[in-house]
């Protein structure tokens, strides 16, 4: 192998190290906050913008491969670039731009302790998670994939000195264990049994496994990886740990690390097992389905603005698990076209909520240095005191709304078009799923935008709640920077379209052996199959929008310049209104709480009728929790208090279940 075909891996790991370099310099540091916040944060993002240069190169290349001295004496770490590792790694450096230009101003008010432990921890974060998509064998995978779990818990726990948060650390860290675990067992059933060579993807991938114990791979890869995801029904870590950390962490958890799963999912599915079946893609869907109609349901009925977001992450995790399902069954039936138009809306999809999920986290982490408040009933009017924020966070709205011509509907439009191009397929059952399934994504995106039109509308429209909220400021010059830099991520991704499925070209003709881009042969439309059945242009469609509202603004100018007159707005009969009398976030929500119901555990405390200062208080709460997790919990205590009354301390108690263990041995063995 030539010096030249392995440097790239040469690069991305010299600016992996430096990521773990800043990191230690700003523990060592960590008096000088200052140079933390605007040298070592900055600089991380400049290693991060880097890093998706040399991944963008390599996209499409031949894979390289290296073999790192280190690990142990017979097992050497070895690492791979590939089509698919340098599109996440794409994924993660244009993400963490963003994200860490945005730290630079919401770290800097940190003590210099803390921000400089934090500094470490941040940075080793972003290098596992680089590990993680560069790792060609289980054992480095596993070492790179504990080590973002366990650095992601530390940034979960900055405030380790309130109870939730040290609560929501240890549900998030037992979750990911468990996923380990299966993980493990996983690339334990794909060695088969092949001896300590065997460990190696490269090994994994010439095995050719029985469809039972294919099978059972999968089933534990889903598993694990879905526990990291926040997959249904090990979704209960994501809404607690994800408002617990700080919010530049949350945006890196939900927009890169849930997608490290996703990764998982694929390399295993497509790349280290030799074959698929049909039903491991009916499972995919039907969980992803169920997911996402799960995740918006619950976002809508949130009242605080970093729970709403984490619930739509479940969500978006859903969608992109139908469309892994929906890439499985038409690549097992030979539909390969169909197949890459759903995986091409997978990974683009998988990018865009990378970009507009970490700009709406960032933006709540504005809000909530801003105000001091999470909670969106006591927000209001914002968009006065904070016009950069508002701006901004409203490209991130209308992207994740699905509002052309911004990226999120990209996404969802090929995914809606990979169901609605679909033939007629060998199985019957599957042939009536897929319509269905159709109508559940249609839902999803409605009430995903449900979901948006009650989170911009209740924080920065209307009247201000609280008197605090006048002296609400604006985002800083490098919180903004942050925010600028995503909200023009999703624009680009929205307005270039044919260019990004190009790319995405190089990861399906790896995966499943075709490419969409053959039916993108104009740069200004994009059409999935041929222009005859559908295509779109997001220029054209901008430029209608654009006309339209210039259009009007110029009709109004003309028709009514000069006899415009101002009064006093229709008050509805209400002379003094006020804040109270405007919707609130459960006051939005409450149709959906009406109408899934039996699918909320709700607690409500209603005020009496006479009551001179009436308040409404209601309470949504996961009944999977109660139903699945609580009875483990319960025995799980119950086990240990019956475990510890054989524990007093008493060395002669001890000495005595050593010689009754000895005499069952001598009279049993």
């Amino acid at each position: 192998m030539s010096a030249v075909s392995v440097s790239p891996l040469y690069l991305l790991d010299i600016l992996i190290l430096f990521w773990v370099m800043l990191g230690l310099a700003g523990l060592v540091l960590q008096r000088s906050k200052y140079v933390i916040a605007h040298v070592i944060f900055p600089l991380g993002a400049l290693v991060s913008l880097l890093l998706a240069a040399v991944a963008f190169l390599s996209l499409g290349e031949a894979p390289v491969s290296l073999v790192l001295p280190f690990g142990l004496p017979d097992l050497p770490f070895h690492q791979r670039l590939d089509s698919l590792s340098s599109f996440f790694l794409i994924l993660l450096g244009v993400a963490t731009v963003g994200v860490s230009l945005f730290g630079s101003g919401y770290f800097r008010h940190m003590d210099g302790k803390t921000l400089g432990l934090l500094c470490l921890q941040y940075h080793l974060f972003l290098a596992s998670m680089a590990l993680v998509l560069l790792a060609d064998d289980a054992y480095m995978f596993m070492v790179a994939w504990e080590a973002m779990a366990l650095s992601s818990y530390f940034l979960v726990t900055t405030d380790h000195a309130i109870p939730d948060i040290r609560k929501a650390g240890y549900l998030y860290l037992l979750i990911a264990h468990v996923g380990a675990i299966a993980i493990l067992l996983s690339f334990g059933v794909m060695q088969g049994g092949n001896g300590i060579s065997a460990y190696t993807f490269d090994a994994m991938r010439g095995a050719h496994l029985a469809s039972f114990w294919a099978s059972a791979a999968f089933l534990m890869a889903l598993f694990g990886f879905g526990a990291k995801a926040g997959l249904l029904p090990l979704h209960v870590w994501l809404p607690e740990a994800h408002p617990a950390a700080p919010s530049p962490v949350s945006a890196l958890m939900s927009s890169v690390m849930l997608k490290t799963a996703i990764y998982g999912i694929l390399r295993v599915t497509f790349d280290l097992l030799g074959t698929q079946l049909w039903w491991w893609g009916v499972l995919a869907l039907t969980l992803g389905l169920m997911t996402a109609v799960f995740g918006v349901m619950f976002a809508a009925v949130q009242g605080d603005m970093k729970r709403l977001l984490a619930y739509s992450s479940i969500e978006n995790i859903g969608l992109l698990l139908v469309g892994i399902g929906l890439t499985i069954i038409f690549h097992v039936y030979g539909k390969d076209a169909l197949a890459a138009l759903a995986l091409t809306a997978t990974l683009y999809h998988s990018l865009n909520h990378a970009m507009f999920k970490s700009l709406l986290f960032i933006g709540t982490g504005s809000i909530l240095h801003a105000t001091g408040e999470r909670n969106m009933g006591r927000l209001g009017g914002l968009i006065h005191s904070m016009p950069w924020a508002s701006v901004l966070m409203l490209v991130g709205v209308l992207a994740i709304a699905g509002v052309p011509p911004l990226n999120g509907f990209v996404s969802e439009w090929l995914l809606l078009q990979a169901f609605l191009l679909s033939p007629g397929l060998p199985n019957s059952y599957i042939n009536m799923l897929v319509p269905v399934a159709a109508a559940v994504i249609a839902l999803s995106a409605a009430l995903a935008a449900y979901v948006m039109v009650k989170f911009y509308g209740v924080i920065f429209l209307g009247q201000r709640r609280e008197k605090v909220l006048e002296h609400a400021h604006d985002a800083g010059r490098w919180e903004r920077a942050g925010m600028l830099w995503l909200a023009l991520a999703c624009v680009g991704l929205g307005l270039a379209p044919v260019f990004v499925v190009g790319q995405i070209d190089h990861v399906t003709q790896m995966l499943v052996g075709t490419q969409l881009g053959n039916a993108a042969t104009d740069w200004m439309f994009l059409s999935p199959v041929d222009t005859d059945r559908a295509s779109y242009s997001p220029l054209y469609f901008l430029l209608a929008v654009l006309g339209v509202m210039g259009l009007t603004v110029l009709l109004v100018r003309r028709l009514y310049h000069g006899r415009m007159r101002r009064g006093p707005a229709w008050d509805c009969g209400y002379p003094a209104q006020n804040a109270r009398m405007q919707d609130t976030a459960e006051g939005f929500g409450q149709p959906i709480r009406q109408i899934f119901e039996p699918f909320f555990k709700i607690e409500r405390e209603v005020p009496s009728p006479f009551d001179t200062h009436p308040k409404y208080h209601g309470h949504t709460d996961d009944k999977l929790w109660f139903i699945l997790y609580l009875p483990v919990k319960h025995l799980t205590e119950k086990l240990s208090a019956w475990a510890s009354l054989m524990q007093h301390g008493r060395i002669h108690l001890y000495l005595t279940y050593t010689f009754a263990t000895l005499v069952v041995l001598l009279i049993f063995v």
